[in-house]
């Protein structure tokens, strides 16, 4: 296996790197700019824009990778409602480059997808449920699946996953239980809305999966979550229950008061198992993962 990742900066992106070190497998990270995680060795790193048709086709021509694992992604919800045009750029079109430059080396192609996919009025969507995205951000990854979908090329996996967390190096973005722990340590205020229900999912989890599945070769859908669906409320509680924090300056709200650019859907998270029968996904629940963030 020779594995190339996109967006190997982020959270997910550098537990792939972690794991395929650890497990001493040839992989290339790529991310647009310089290497930002301090673990991954610059032997292993090349800046790529992947919005640029020629730079993926040198790079893939020169790595020759087996398997590609594409999380790199606009994930930033509203700034997608905002900035649509970017979004399809990055998210859709930048998608179909790579996936077309897989094609050309009879490679496996891996789609890091979200819940976001669905419309949120049922929750626990298993792989064949019907998708109905509310904003840009979820258009562009609905779009990006069905590229693979309706294509001829059948090398192709695609892995949903719910609220990615954990710690990594560097990040541009926190996320919601390291945000959580922070918030509480210090006992700011926190207004936390409790009518969005989510499956939050520990990144080494998510990366274990996705290289389970480059490994057995798995083709197709994939929901990759946590064990458990909560209410984000009920996250930060149980955050704070943890730790011992106070829950004084906890305050429920509605999604409706937050005037955010982009329609979440309210309730998700995922049948996994398929997951757990196929790649032996076993996810740790909230309180196995605190201690190690």
């Amino acid at each position: 296996m020779k594995i190339l990742i996109t967006g190997s900066n982020g959270l997910l992106g550098q537990k792939i790197v972690k794991q395929l070190l650890k497990a001493n497998c040839s992989f290339l990270a790529t991310s647009k700019g310089e290497n930002r995680n301090q673990d991954c060795p610059q032997t292993n790193y090349v800046s790529l824009d992947i919005c640029d048709e020629h730079e993926i086709e040198q790079l893939f021509k020169n790595f020759q990778p087996t398997h590609i694992i594409h999380t790199a992604a606009i994930t930033n919800v509203d700034y997608c409602e905002l900035n649509p045009k970017e979004c399809d750029e990055v998210n859709y079109l930048a998608s179909m480059k790579l996936f077309q430059a897989a094609q050309n080396i009879n490679a496996h192609f891996q789609l890091l997808s979200t819940d976001f996919v669905f419309d949120g009025e049922k929750g626990n969507y298993s792989e064949e449920d019907e998708v109905g995205p509310l904003s840009i951000y979820a258009e562009s990854k609905v779009n990006a699946e069905n590229g693979l979908m309706q294509s001829q090329y059948t090398n192709w996996s695609i892995v949903r996953t719910i609220i990615v967390y954990g710690i990594g190096n560097n990040l541009s973005r926190s996320n919601i239980i390291c945000w959580a722990k922070e918030a509480l340590s210090k006992g700011q205020e926190m207004n936390i809305v409790d009518d969005q229900f989510r499956a939050p999912t520990w990144a080494d989890d998510l990366a274990w999966a996705c290289i389970q599945i480059c490994k057995m070769n798995k083709t197709g859908k994939f929901n990759i979550s946590g064990p458990e669906t909560l209410s984000i409320y009920s996250i930060v509680e149980r955050v704070a229950k943890h730790f011992k924090f106070s829950t004084g300056n906890l305050k429920k709200s509605s999604s409706a008061t937050l005037n955010q650019p982009a329609k979440r859907p309210p309730h998700t998270g995922f049948d996994i198992t398929k997951a757990r029968n196929d790649l032996g996904y076993n996810p740790k629940t909230i309180e196995e993962t605190l201690d190690l963030i």
